[in-house]
């Protein structure tokens, strides 16, 4: 009776394990059977030809030219005679300041200037000494100088052609120093300031032409020229900053409009590839394009990117004339991938 038992026991685990390896054979042979699907894919071949070496850099409309109209001292204003917004030609009238002093200052002058022609008179004839002369002449000199100063200092003048662009008084208030009368900015011409990189800055030079867009005037085009260059790099941005220079002679562009500039350094001849078919690698921040090889499957291939134009990229390195690249679905590619071509 134990050997019959001992001899089942023994037959039923032979039959268990000859099962569990009939089911891995099955199995094994389910997925053996089973075929590798490959990505359709588009490609393009890459090219090289001439491609536009045009930066465009954001920024921000400035006054060519921004005076605080102010007189030397404390004063009452008695007059004013612009706005914010009014423009103003160099010469005119903007403000007139208390002439108290003013008046003062001009009776002496008078007074002065006839003593000085009257000494002048007996000094050529010998009739005073030229100590004596040279005196009424230092005092004559003070007191037109004086009189020219407080001229200037109540009878605000424009120092530019502009537009008023503050005001921070009224006629009859007390000029305390604290604050201009009148900020006054020169509009034509204007200049906008672009940081240049390194790389582009050796390329700049003055009097090239640039060309300026504005968000308030879709459309339309700007021709500015380039008026300076900084000789030192913003230690912030790590760029070179260059003034642009607009005339604006029909001053639509204002201080602190944004624009947009674009500066062209020339053409370089370089491969060409769709945007699509360059693909951001996870966790690097690099760039790559899938080249086809001969086998029917893709290699992955880091480039480096050089100008975005329409909706091309210019390859500057990574990619030989002539590869094939795949393009529509580059997304779902790894290295080593099986595709299959589609038109």
């Amino acid at each position: 009776m134990k050997y019959l038992t001992k001899t089942l026991l023994v037959a039923g685990a032979l039959a268990l394990v000859a099962g569990c390896g009939n089911v891995q054979k099955k199995d094994q042979g389910e997925n053996a059977a089973a075929p590798v699907q490959a990505t359709k894919v588009s490609v393009v071949s890459a090219v090289m030809q001439d491609v536009p070496q045009t930066e465009t850099y954001a920024s921000s409309v400035e006054a060519y030219a921004v005076n605080n109209i102010v007189p030397q001292g404390g004063s009452r204003i008695q007059k004013m005679y612009v706005d914010v917004g009014d423009f103003v030609s160099r010469g005119q009238v903007l403000a007139v300041m208390d002439r108290l002093n003013l008046e003062q200052s001009r009776m002496k002058l008078v007074n002065d200037s006839t003593e000085y022609a009257r000494i002048k008179g007996l000094f050529e004839a010998g009739g005073v000494s030229q100590s004596d002369f040279e005196a009424v002449e230092l005092g004559y000199k003070v007191s037109r100088t004086t009189y020219e100063n407080l001229l200037e200092n109540t009878v605000l003048r424009a120092p530019i052609s502009g537009v008023i662009t503050a005001r921070n008084y009224d006629r009859g208030d007390m000029y305390a120093m604290a604050q201009p009368i009148y900020v006054l900015q020169q509009v034509t011409p204007v200049k906008i300031l672009v940081g240049v990189s390194e790389s582009d800055y050796t390329s700049v030079r003055k009097g090239q032409e640039v060309s300026i867009t504005a968000d308030a005037f879709p459309g339309r085009t700007f021709s500015g020229t380039v008026n300076r260059l900084y000789p030192t790099m913003d230690p912030a941005s790590h760029t070179f900053k260059v003034e642009v220079l607009v005339r604006n002679a029909d001053r639509a562009l204002r201080p602190g409009m944004f624009v947009k500039a674009a500066i062209s350094f020339g053409m370089r001849r370089s491969i060409v590839l769709p945007d699509v078919a360059v693909v951001k690698q996870l966790g690097s921040g690099q760039r790559a394009v899938y080249i086809l090889n001969g086998d029917g499957t893709v290699r992955s291939s880091i480039v480096e990117l050089g100008r975005h134009f329409d909706t091309s990229y210019e390859i500057l390195s990574g990619v030989a004339e002539g590869d094939r690249v795949a393009v529509r679905g580059s997304s779902n590619l790894r290295d080593g991938s099986k595709v299959e071509v589609v038109e």
